[in-house]
Order: structure tokens, then C-alpha cells, then sequence
């Protein structure tokens, strides 16, 4: 019979290096759903004794099946408890956990900081031992089944302390978020329900707007789809369910940005509707321009502001093209900063998008072309 709880999803093989774990003894996860089960995988890799819990028989078994921890027992006294649960009952579980654990720190996952926090307070629950905090990772899709130990690498994980917090107690929550491989930073929950109104609450609600757009399009009109509206509609096959509960829960700042937006759209469309009139056309480019701008402030690559130029390689659709464009790259001592692909309809090709140092862009080009790659375009053109 196969132990299937040996392996967690994502974990290097057995020969790679590890760093030693910073947290000891046991973890508990209250939720194994992605993040929760995500969790799971990255400490079990680190060789932490991982307990969840999940009210659903159902997720909790196939969690524990695919390696992220192993079911609770009534010995377990957990030093840290990381709720991971909805964030319409995740206030809920705080205090519970708070309450059957009285010498464990307990921290949460929830993507919406100050409703817990408040909900909490005005109960008269002692908030002490609690530190609220959310890594900003994810996938489009949920369930234990999707979880993976590497989710968190390199992801920021804010940390929301407040003045009763302690040292030792904000140390084992920044050592949970080391442990899994992302960057702890700190953050009041204003500060950080206002910032991921901004990132990432109000980019869900435009790209879904933009995707029920395409629901109601005609075939011909989709046939035409290329990389910008996947790009742009990409996180609009989120839940539904889940983001009734984060936009609820963050509801202010999300409706003064979409507020914002809403006037930023009404200035355009006026433009447009008289192209011709004096400032139709400055208000235009304006709007691209301070696009531009925006874009060159989010950090790149390992969070650098650094920018990439990029080239267009035409790919047969046959199998091993793409790992022989990979390796003619290497060859070329170029390295690849990241790549996009995109099937061109009704054709036996792709286009690989290619990111790498600008330096490195003209001899990617003409390197490839020397090689029998069809180079479609570049950024500069």
C-alpha cells in the first residue's frame, strides 16, 4: 500500500539541501482548503508536525491523503494555530481557537484584515494572543487538491501587529511566513485593506466586468481574442461565493477606488465621443500615459523595479519545441525572465513570449534566427 502522506505536493526531492525550519513543535491549520493545505505541505517539507482540522469530513480526509498534515488528536497542544478558513466565519474561529488553545499564538489567513479585528473587539475577546496576517498568493482554483508547498515562495506575507503584541508572539507568525518561503512585512489591517483594495480586490471586480463582456459576444468576436484580454480577464474565473465575503468585508475602500474608476472611465468615454473636440485626444493619451506609469512602479522580478524587453518566437505545435527553444536560449547565455504563451487560432503554432535583460535582447534575436526561429516581434516594435 502507497503512503501517500510522505511526499507533500511541491516538495523538493529528497537530494535537495533544506534549510532548517525555524518553527518546532507542533502547527495547527484550521481550514484545508489551498491556503490552509498549501501550509501544511510547506512545513511538513520542513519536517514540522502538521495537525488540521477542517469542518468538512470530506476536504479534511483528501487533505490528509495528499501529505499536508495528519488528522488531531486530543494530546496536540500547538504552539502557533493558523485559521484558514472563509472570511465570513473566520472571526468565528479565531475565538474559538483562542479559547481551547490558551498557550498557543493564533494567527489567520483571511484576505481582509480590519472586519476580524473589529468583530473581535467588540466581543471583549482578549486579542493578546492573536496576529492577524495574510500571505498574497494563490491559484484560480481552490481545494486541498490544488495546494502545493512552494505557493508562498517568494510572496510577501503581511504581518498586522498591534502595541500588546509580543516579541516572542510576532516572532513564531514571521517565522510561519520564513518557513514557507515568503518575505513577512508589516502592516497595520488600515493599511492593508487599503492596499489590497488597490492590488487586488478591484482588479478582480474590473476583470470580471471585462470577462461578462465576452459572455454575451459574438463567436466571431472571440475567434479574435489574443493575449491582452487573457491577460486582462485572467482572474475572472474566481469563486463567486469567496469574493461575496472579501468584497463585503472590505466594501469601503473598494467602492472609493471603484468611485475613482468609475470617473476616470466617464472622463474617456466623453473624450471619445467627440475625438475631434479640443483636449479629446490629450485626455486619451493622458489616460495610456499615466497607465505607463503605474505599470513601471510595480515591482518586477524578486520584487526589483527592473524591466524586461521582450521578444515574439513563433513555436510549431509538435511535441519538444518549446524545451529546444529553452535549451538554443541556454546555448546563447540567455536566461529567460519569463515567459507567455498564446495558440494562434486554427494554427499549427504558438507564440512564446520571451522576458529577458534588454542587454540580452539583441543577441536572443539574432542567435535564434541563426537557429531557424521565426521571430514575430519585440517590444519595441
Amino acid at each position: 500500500m502507497t503512503d501517500t502522506t510522505s511526499a507533500p505536493a511541491g516538495t523538493p526531492s529528497s537530494g535537495a539541501p533544506r534549510i532548517a525550519a525555524r518553527l518546532s513543535g507542533t502547527v495547527r491549520v484550521v481550514g484545508a482548503g489551498l491556503l490552509g493545505a498549501s501550509i501544511g505541505h510547506a512545513l511538513r517539507a520542513k519536517g514540522i508536525d502538521v495537525v488540521l482540522a477542517d469542518t468538512s469530513p470530506a476536504q479534511l480526509r483528501l487533505a490528509i491523503d495528499y501529505g499536508a498534515g495528519r488528522a488531531a488528536t486530543e494530546g496536540d497542544a500547538p504552539a502557533l494555530v493558523v485559521v484558514a478558513v472563509p472570511p465570513d466565519v473566520t472571526a468565528d474561529v479565531i475565538e474559538a481557537e483562542l479559547a481551547r488553545f490558551p498557550d498557543a499564538v493564533v494567527t489567520d489567513v483571511a484576505s481582509v484584515k480590519l472586519e476580524p479585528f473589529r468583530t473581535l473587539q467588540s466581543r471583549g475577546v482578549d486579542l493578546t494572543r492573536y496576529i492577524g496576517s495574510h500571505p498574497l498568493a494563490g491559484r484560480e482554483r481552490g481545494g486541498a487538491i490544488s495546494a502545493r508547498a512552494d505557493l508562498f515562495i517568494g510572496r510577501p506575507w503581511v504581518v498586522c501587529r498591534d502595541a500588546e503584541t509580543t516579541a516572542s508572539d510576532l516572532s513564531l507568525v514571521e517565522a510561519l511566513a520564513l518557513d514557507v518561503g515568503a518575505m513577512p512585512l508589516e502592516m497595520t489591517p488600515e493599511e492593508h485593506d487599503r492596499s489590497v483594495a488597490l492590488t487586488s480586490h478591484v482588479p478582480q471586480v474590473v476583470a470580471s466586468l471585462l470577462a461578462a463582456r465576452l459572455a454575451v459576444a459574438d463567436e466571431g468576436a472571440l475567434r479574435l481574442s489574443g493575449q491582452g484580454v487573457r491577460d486582462t480577464t485572467r482572474i475572472a474565473a474566481s469563486a463567486p461565493e469567496l469574493w461575496v465575503q472579501i468584497l463585503g468585508a472590505n466594501a469601503e475602500p473598494v467602492v472609493e477606488i471603484l468611485d475613482a474608476l468609475a470617473a476616470d472611465l466617464r472622463e474617456v468615454s466623453e473624450a471619445l465621443r467627440a475625438p475631434e473636440a479640443p483636449g479629446a485626444r490629450r485626455v486619451v493619451a493622458e489616460t495610456i500615459r499615466q497607465g505607463n506609469d503605474g505599470v513601471e512602479r510595480l515591482p518586477g522580478k524578486h520584487g526589483q523595479n527592473q524591466r524586461f524587453e521582450s521578444l515574439v518566437v513563433m513555436v510549431d505545435d509538435t511535441a519538444g519545441q518549446l524545451g529546444r527553444l529553452f535549451g538554443e536560449l541556454g546555448e546563447l547565455g540567455v536566461n529567460v525572465e519569463d515567459l507567455r504563451l498564446e495558440h494562434s487560432p486554427g494554427a499549427q503554432f504558438g507564440l512564446a513570449e520571451i522576458s529577458v535583460d534588454p542587454a540580452a535582447l539583441h543577441g536572443a534575436i539574432t542567435g535564434l534566427q541563426e537557429r531557424g526561429w521565426r521571430i514575430a516581434g519585440t517590444t519595441n516594435d
